[in-house]
C-alpha cells in the first residue's frame, strides 16, 4: 500500500508543479482561481455522475482501473499531441489582446481562453488528486484496514508517500534545469514535457494498476475467498450521494473539515504563486522553484510523519485534527501581514538580508506552504480518513465519493469564487485584496475547529455503539 501511494503521489506532485508553472506564466496567478471554479467544480461534478454509473456496471477491481486510465491517457495525449499543435488549436495573440484591452476587468477570463489546453491540463491535474489519491487509494485502503490497524499505519501510509514527492521534485528540478543544456530551436518546454508526462504515465499508469492488480490477486482474494464470493455491488448515485451529506450530521462534518481547509489554503496559494512569478521571470526559472519547494515540502513532510504517528497514538484523534487548522492560521498570517507591509520594510529586507520585499515574501509564503502542506499530509489527511471507519460499507462508498470529490474541489473552488469576485469588482490584483483574504482564512478556521469538535463527538458516540454492538454478539455467541 506505501509503494501504491507512493507513485500515486509521486503523479500528484509532477502534475501540481507542471500545471501551477503553465497557467501562471500563460495567464497570471488570477487565472488559477478562474480555472478552479469554471473548470474543476464541473469536472468534479461529471466525474461524480461517471463514477456512480460505472461502480453499477463494473466491479470494484475493474472500476479502479477504468476510472484510472482516462488520465493518464489525456496526460500522455497532451504532453505528444496536443502541446504539439497549441498554435493551431489555441487563439491568436492578437485576438486575445484585443479582447484584454476591449474589456480589463474581465481580462483573466480571455487569457484562460487564449490558452485553454492549460487550463484543460490543470483540471485533469487537480482531479488527479481528489478521484486517485482520495477516493480510489483511500477507499481501497479502508475497505480492509481496520481502525485499530489505521492508526498506526495510515501515518505510515503518508510517511512513505511523501518520499515520493521528493523523488517527483528531484525528477522537476533535473528536467527543468536540463532545458539550458538543449541546443537552440528545440522547444525547450516540450522536451521537459515529453519527459515529465512519460513518467507520469509509468508510475501512475503501469506501476500504481500493476500493484493494484497483484493485491488483490494475492492478498485480498487469497484472504476472503468466502466473502468474495457473498459480495454485492453497491449502487451509488448523484443523488444519493449528496442526501447522505446533508442526512448524515458525521459526514456532513467531514465535509466541512475538507471545504474549510481548501478555502483557506487556496487563498493563501494564489497570492504566493503570484509573488513566484515576479521573482522568477521565465517558465525555466518557475518549474525548478517548484521542483525544489516540492522536494524539501517532502522532506520536512516526512520529519512531520515521525512526529504526526507519535501525536495521533498520544494525544488521541482530536488534538491531531485540530493541529492542522491552528498551523494554517499562525502561518497565514504572518505571510498575509508581510504582503500587506512589505513596501514599508524595503530598506530593511534590502540592508539586512540584501533581498527584495517580494523576493522574501516568495520565500516566507514557501515556509508558511511547507509547514502547512507537511501538518495536512501527516495529521490532517490521516485523521480525516479514521473518521470513515466506524461507518458502515455502504456509507464510505457513498458518502466518501461525495466529500472528497465534491467537497475537496468546492472547497478549493469556494476560495475562488471569492477571489474572482473582488478581483472583478475592486479591479485590483491579488496583493491588493490579500487584507480580505486574509480576514476570510481566519473565518474558515475558525469553522473548522468548530467541525472537529462536533466530529470528535460523533466519533466516541459510534465507537462506543460499535463496542455495545460487539458485546451483545458475543454474549448472544
Amino acid at each position: 500500500m506505501g509503494l501504491m501511494m507512493f507513485f500515486v503521489v509521486f503523479n500528484y506532485t509532477i502534475l501540481r508543479d507542471t500545471k501551477d508553472t503553465l497557467v501562471v506564466n500563460a495567464a497570471g496567478a488570477e487565472a488559477l482561481s478562474l480555472i478552479k471554479l469554471f473548470g474543476t467544480v464541473p469536472g468534479a461534478l461529471v466525474v461524480l455522475l461517471i463514477y456512480a454509473k460505472l461502480s453499477v456496471v463494473f466491479s470494484k477491481k475493474m472500476l479502479f482501473y477504468v476510472t484510472l486510465t482516462p488520465f493518464i491517457l489525456f496526460f500522455s495525449l497532451f504532453a505528444y499531441i496536443i502541446y504539439p499543435f497549441e498554435a493551431s488549436l489555441h487563439p491568436s495573440p492578437e485576438t486575445v489582446t484585443q479582447l484584454t484591452e476591449a474589456y480589463p476587468r474581465f481580462k483573466t477570463f480571455f487569457l484562460v481562453y487564449g490558452s485553454w489546453s492549460y487550463a484543460l491540463f490543470y483540471v485533469f491535474s487537480e482531479l488527479w488528486g481528489s478521484v486517485v489519491l482520495s477516493l480510489l487509494f483511500w477507499q481501497f485502503a479502508n475497505d480492509f484496514i481496520q481502525i485499530q490497524e489505521a492508526k498506526r499505519f495510515y501515518p505510515l501510509f503518508g510517511m512513505i508517500a511523501n518520499f515520493g514527492a521528493v523523488a517527483a521534485g528531484l525528477c522537476i528540478q533535473y528536467f527543468s534545469k536540463m532545458r539550458g543544456m538543449l541546443t537552440e530551436g528545440i522547444d525547450l518546454r516540450g522536451e521537459t514535457l515529453y519527459y515529465l508526462m512519460g513518467a507520469v504515465a509509468i508510475g501512475g499508469g503501469l506501476l500504481v494498476m500493476g500493484i493494484y492488480g497483484l493485491m488483490n490477486r494475492y492478498v485480498i482474494e487469497a484472504q476472503q475467498p468466502i466473502q468474495k464470493s457473498k459480495t454485492q455491488k453497491v449502487k451509488i448515485s448523484l443523488t444519493e450521494s449528496f442526501k447522505f451529506l446533508i442526512r448524515a450530521s458525521h459526514l456532513g462534518y467531514i465535509a466541512l473539515i475538507v471545504i474549510c481547509s481548501g478555502i483557506s489554503q487556496n487563498m493563501i496559494e494564489a497570492v504566493w504563486k503570484d509573488q513566484i512569478k515576479k521573482v522568477y521571470l521565465n517558465e525555466n526559472a518557475y518549474n525548478a522553484f517548484m521542483g525544489q519547494f516540492s522536494t524539501i515540502n517532502g522532506i520536512v513532510t516526512i520529519l512531520f510523519m515521525f512526529i504526526g504517528s507519535n501525536v495521533v497514538r498520544v494525544f488521541g484523534w482530536k488534538i491531531s485534527a485540530m493541529l492542522t487548522p491552528l498551523m494554517i492560521l499562525l502561518t497565514g498570517m504572518l505571510f498575509f501581514g508581510f504582503i500587506n507591509f512589505k513596501e514599508h520594510l524595503e530598506l530593511y529586507t534590502l540592508s539586512f538580508l540584501a533581498m527584495t520585499p517580494t523576493a522574501l515574501a516568495v520565500w516566507i509564503g514557501f515556509s508558511q506552504n511547507s509547514l502547512s502542506k507537511s501538518t495536512k499530509y501527516s495529521l490532517f489527511d490521516p485523521t480525516k480518513e479514521m473518521s470513515y471507519i466506524p461507518l458502515d460499507q455502504e456509507s464510505k462508498v457513498k458518502g466518501k465519493a461525495a466529500v472528497d470529490v465534491v467537497g475537496g474541489r468546492l472547497g478549493k473552488s469556494g476560495g475562488s469564487l471569492m477571489q474572482q469576485i473582488l478581483l472583478i469588482t475592486t479591479g485590483g490584483t491579488l496583493v491588493e485584496i490579500s487584507p480580505y483574504l486574509g480576514a476570510m482564512v481566519c473565518l474558515c478556521v475558525f469553522v473548522w475547529l468548530l467541525a472537529i469538535q462536533k466530529l470528535s463527538k460523533s466519533l466516541t458516540t459510534l465507537h462506543t455503539e460499535a463496542e455495545a454492538k460487539s458485546q451483545k454478539v458475543a454474549l448472544a455467541s
